[in-house]
């Protein structure tokens, strides 16, 4: 394994100037907080992985049927469902997602 300059200065970088902090109870709150939403996005890889895989079970369906890859209309089910619960940020992320979602038949 290569140690880099900056992983020499990030080992000796104190955990307030890590996390931009001022205190070090503010540097413990920021720690542990970004250490739960490594987590989080640790689950949410794992549920989008999961969800490009029963995504491929449909798709192969669909066509073994004589049917299109992609159905619109549920594409756009899926784009309506994130917008009204996360906003107009919500449709960016959902055609993220059924973009990652396409094509792996």
């Amino acid at each position: 394994m290569t140690v880099t300059a900056a992983d020499v200065t990030a080992a000796h970088m104190t955990a307030a100037e890590k996390t931009g902090a001022r205190t070090r109870e503010a540097a413990d709150v920021i720690t542990g907080a970004r250490e739960r939403i490594d987590a989080l996005d640790d689950r949410i890889i794992g549920l989008i992985q999961e969800r490009m895989a029963v995504s491929a079970v449909i798709q192969e369906a669909r066509i073994t049927s004589g049917g299109r890859r992609v159905n619109l209309s549920r594409e756009m089910e899926v784009l309506d469902h994130y917008r009204e619960a996360l906003g107009k940020p919500g449709t960016s992320l959902a055609m993220t997602l059924l973009e990652l979602c396409r094509g792996r038949v």
